[in-house]
C-alpha cells in the first residue's frame, strides 16, 4: 500500500484583537449608512421626491412615456434598475403607489391600466408583467425645463448613466403630494393640500413677500387626503402645525344609514387606515361583548368605490352606535404631521410657510437656469446669423473664396479675413449647402435677427429680475389651478360642534365611581365593583399615587398642568377599569404640549365651588371654579392661571380647610382658606403667602388634616399675619409627601 503522505498543518494564529473606541467605530462604520437613509432614501426633498420616486418617474420621462400608448409596468420596472440599484418589487410598490389605481394621491403622476390595489385597502396588486402605465399629464409640469439645465445631474450608481438630482416642479409638489418615511433617528410624514389652495397661498406670498396668519389659514383652510372623510378643524392646532411643521388633527369616517336594510354604510375613512383595520376591530368588540347592537360586518367594497356595511339589530339608533364606534375604532384616527424635508441634504422641521418659501426660492433658480439657457442659445443663434448677414453683402465672394482655397482646413480662415468674421461665424458660413447659398435663403435667416434681438433682451430682463420671475410663477400657479385643480374631497367641521354634536347624540350612563391620578399622569377609573375585590393600585415603576377622588361617572374632570393650561375632559371619556391596570397616560390621551405633565386633577358636577392655586414662588389665591365653565365642549384652555412661577398643587376651598406649605429650606406653614385673596381673574397671581429666601422654593401644598394627622408643633407653623416665612420643619413632625383628593 503506498504510504499516505503527511500534510503539516501550518500554525493558525489567533487574530489581533484591536481595542477601539465605540464613538469611533459608530462614526466610521455605522454614521455612512445612516446618512445614506436619510440623505438618499427616506426623507423627501423640496421638489416633494423621495429618490426611488424621482428615479421612476425621469426613466418613465426618459422613455417617452409622457405621450403615446401605455407600455408594461415590468417594462419600466426593469429601466429604473439602470438607476435604482434595489429589487425589482422594491421598485413596483413604489411605482404602485403614485398610480391612478392605487387612489393613495390627490394627484398620482402615472396613469394606470390593471389591479394596483386600493390605499384604502389590504388588497394586494396584480404583477408588473399584467399592468401597463405611462405618465400623466401633469407631469408635463414636473419635467419642464429639466432638458434646458433647470437643476443639476449627477452619476448613477455606475457611472453609466446620468440622472436629476431634483425636479423642476411648477407648483409645490411637497404640499400636494402626501409622504412619509423613517429614517435613523428622524422621520418625515408630509400631509397632502388642495392644489387649488397651494397655488392660492403660494401666489399670495409671492405677491405680498410674505403671508398673515389670516390669510394663511384663509387660503390654505386644511390638509386634504385622497380618501375623504371629514377632518375636525381647530384654529390653534391647525396654525401650531403650519408655524412648527408638528402637531396632529382627527379624520373621521363618513357614513350613512340605510332605512330600508336598517344598516350603516361606511363610505370614507381616514387616510391612516384601512377596511380590513376597521372591520377587524368592529368584529373584536362584538365578540367581547361591548358592541351588542351589530349583527354583521361586510366589506362591500366595488368598482364604485369604498363600502362598508354594518347591518344593526333591531331598535338601535345608528348615531348612538357610530359615535360608540368613532371612540373604539379606526373609523376616527388621528394623523400626526413632522414636516422633515431635505434642504440642500440637511434634514429640517420646516411649517407650512417656510416649505413654501424654500420652494419658491427653489423655483425662481430652476426658472433663471431655463432663462439663462435659452438666452444663451438665442445669442449663439444670433450671433451666426450676423456673420450671415455680412455674406448678403457679396455671396459670389464667399462661393469664390471657398472655389479658390486649395486646401479644406484653409477655407474657415479664408472666410474670416475675407468677411471680418470669427471662427464660429466662418465654420457656419462653410457649413451652408451650396443650394442654400442664395439671397433668398440668407435673407429669410436674417430675418430672425430683430426677433432674437427682442427675445435676448426680454430673456435677459427676466433673468436680471426676481419680481418678474416671480410674476411668471404666479401666471404659471394659476394655469396649473385652472387645468387640474379638484374639488376638496376632505370636508372640514369644527372640531367644538362635532364634540357638541357627539354629545347631544349619547346618553351616558350616570353612576357611582372612584378616580385615581398616578404622578407621572396615569389616570383610571374603578367601579365599587372592581375595588370590593382588589383595590391594590398598579403602578409603573418609580410611580406613585398623587390623588384619588370619589365622583360620578358624567361628572367633569379637570387636569391642571405645570404649563399654566387646563384640559377638560368627562369622566365617562375614560373606560372602567381594574386596580391592577395602569390606566390611560393622560398627556397623549388629551394630546398635551411637549413636556407638560399633570400636577392636579378634580372631578366636578357643578362649578359651584373654589379652587386654592399654589406656586412655587409663595403666591396663592383663591378662584371659583365657574371660571374654568365652558358652553362649548373646549378640552383646552391656555392661561388658565398664573404663569409667572410653576403651579404646586390645586385644591378645593372650603372656609374651613387649612393647608399646609412646606419650601426647600426647611421652613412649613399652615394656611387657612380665609387667608387666600380671592380673585375672579383667572391669570390673578392673588398675594404672597410664604416669603422666601433668595433661591428657594415651595415644593409641597396639601390639606392640613389635624385631626388624623396632627403636627405635634402645629402653633409653630401658624400664623395670624401674611405672608410669613413660618416655622422650621422639625423632624418629630410627620411628613406627608403624599397629595391627596378628599
Amino acid at each position: 500500500m503506498a504510504r499516505r503522505k503527511t500534510v503539516q498543518k501550518e500554525e493558525e494564529k489567533p487574530a489581533e484583537i484591536e481595542i477601539r473606541e465605540i464613538s469611533e467605530v459608530i462614526e466610521t462604520n455605522y454614521m455612512p449608512y445612516t446618512m445614506s437613509v436619510i440623505v438618499a432614501r427616506a426623507i423627501p426633498e423640496i421638489d416633494g421626491f423621495k429618490p426611488s420616486h424621482r428615479k421612476l418617474l425621469y426613466t418613465m420621462y426618459k422613455m417617452g412615456l409622457l405621450s403615446g400608448q401605455k407600455t408594461k409596468s415590468a417594462n419600466v420596472v426593469g429601466s429604473t434598475m439602470k438607476l435604482n440599484p434595489h429589487g425589482d418589487m422594491a421598485i413596483y410598490e413604489t411605482l404602485v403607489r403614485l398610480t391612478t389605481g392605487k387612489e393613495a394621491l390627490l394627484h398620482p403622476f402615472i396613469e394606470s391600466k390593471g389591479s394596483f390595489g386600493k390605499h384604502y385597502s389590504d388588497m394586494a396588486f396584480a404583477a408588473a408583467r399584467y399592468t401597463e402605465v405611462k405618465l400623466d399629464k401633469i407631469c408635463e409640469y414636473i419635467f419642464g425645463g429639466i432638458d434646458r439645465d433647470a437643476v443639476d445631474f449627477a452619476d448613477n450608481y455606475d457611472h453609466t448613466a446620468t440622472e436629476p438630482m431634483l425636479l423642476p416642479t411648477a407648483f409645490p409638489n411637497i404640499l400636494v403630494s402626501p409622504n412619509s418615511g423613517i429614517a435613523v433617528g428622524l422621520s418625515s410624514t408630509i400631509c397632502s393640500f388642495n392644489l387649488a389652495e397651494v397655488c392660492d397661498v403660494t401666489s399670495l406670498f409671492l405677491k405680498n413677500g410674505g403671508i398673515t396668519d389670516d390669510e394663511l389659514l384663509e387660503n390654505l383652510k386644511a390638509p386634504d387626503f385622497s380618501t375623504g372623510a371629514t377632518l375636525f378643524y381647530n384654529r390653534e392646532k391647525m396654525l401650531d402645525i403650519y408655524k412648527t411643521g408638528r402637531g396632529s388633527f382627527k379624520l373621521r369616517s363618513k357614513y350613512r344609514y340605510d332605512k330600508e336594510y336598517n344598516c350603516i354604510e361606511v363610505t370614507e375613512i381616514p387616510y391612516t387606515t384601512t377596511s380590513e383595520k376597521i372591520k377587524d376591530s368592529i368584529t373584536r368588540l362584538v365578540k367581547e361583548g361591548k358592541i351588542k347592537d351589530i349583527s354583521d360586518i361586510r366589506d362591500e367594497t366595488d368598482i364604485s368605490g369604498l363600502k362598508i356595511a354594518i347591518d344593526l339589530k333591531r331598535g338601535t339608533d345608528p348615531d348612538k352606535l357610530m359615535v360608540r364606534l368613532f371612540k373604539s375604532t379606526p373609523l376616527e384616527d388621528s394623523f400626526g404631521c413632522n414636516f422633515n424635508v431635505l434642504i440642500g441634504s440637511v434634514p429640517k422641521t420646516l411649517g407650512a410657510v417656510e416649505i413654501i418659501e424654500e420652494w419658491c426660492a427653489f423655483r425662481i433658480e430652476c426658472l433663471r437656469r431655463n432663462f439663462v439657457f435659452d438666452w444663451t442659445k438665442k445669442k449663439d443663434r444670433l450671433h451666426l446669423l450676423e456673420g450671415l448677414k455680412k455674406i448678403l453683402l457679396d455671396i459670389d465672394k464667399a462661393i469664390r473664396i471657398i472655389r479658390h482655397t486649395e486646401n479644406d482646413r484653409e477655407v474657415v480662415p479664408n472666410l474670416m479675413k475675407g468677411f471680418d468674421i470669427d471662427e464660429i461665424q466662418a465654420d457656419f458660413i462653410a457649413n451652408i449647402k451650396l443650394r442654400n447659398l442664395n439671397k433668398e435663403y440668407i435673407l429669410d435667416n436674417i430675418d430672425e435677427i430683430d426677433g432674437l434681438e427682442n427675445e435676448i433682451k426680454e430673456l435677459y430682463a427676466l433673468i436680471d429680475s426676481d419680481a418678474k420671475i416671480k410674476k411668471y410663477i404666479i401666471k404659471e400657479l394659476d394655469g396649473i389651478k385652472t387645468r387640474y385643480a379638484k374639488p376638496r374631497k376632505t370636508v372640514i367641521i369644527s372640531e367644538e360642534k362635532a364634540e357638541s354634536i357627539d354629545e347631544e347624540r349619547v346618553e351616558h350612563e350616570d353612576y357611582p365611581v372612584t378616580v385615581f391620578l398616578s404622578k407621572e399622569g396615569y389616570f383610571k377609573k374603578c367601579t365599587a365593583a372592581s375595588l370590593r375585590g382588589n383595590d391594590v393600585q398598579k403602578f409603573k415603576e418609580n410611580d406613585c399615587l398623587l390623588s384619588s377622588q370619589e365622583t360620578a361617572n358624567c361628572a367633569e374632570v379637570l387636569f391642571f398642568t405645570g404649563a399654566a393650561q387646563l384640559y377638560k375632559a368627562h369622566v365617562y371619556d375614560f373606560d372602567d377599569t381594574k386596580a391592577s391596570a395602569l390606566g390611560d397616560y393622560i398627556p397623549a390621551k388629551l394630546s398635551f404640549d411637549p413636556n407638560e405633565k399633570v400636577v392636579a386633577a378634580w372631578c366636578l358636577t357643578d362649578f359651584n365651588c373654589d379652587f386654592a392655586l399654589f406656586f412655587e414662588n409663595g403666591k396663592a389665591v383663591r378662584l371659583p371654579a365657574s371660571v374654568y365653565e365652558t358652553k362649548t365642549n373646549r378640552r383646552k384652555l391656555k392661561n388658565a392661571f398664573f404663569d409667572k412661577s410653576t403651579l404646586i398643587n390645586a385644591l378645593i376651598a372650603k372656609d374651613k380647610d387649612e393647608f399646609l406649605m412646606r419650601a426647600d429650606g426647611g421652613k412649613a406653614l399652615i394656611v387657612k382658606a380665609k387667608q387666600l385673596c380671592a380673585k375672579s381673574t383667572r391669570t390673578s397671581y392673588g398675594a404672597a403667602v410664604m416669603t422666601l429666601k433668595k433661591g428657594q422654593r415651595v415644593i409641597y401644598t396639601d390639606y392640613y388634616d389635624k385631626t388624623n394627622a396632627p403636627l405635634l408643633k402645629e402653633s409653630r407653623y401658624r400664623k395670624t399675619n401674611l405672608p410669613s416665612a413660618g416655622g422650621l420643619f422639625e423632624d418629630e413632625d410627620p411628613t406627608v409627601l403624599q397629595q391627596t383628593i378628599e
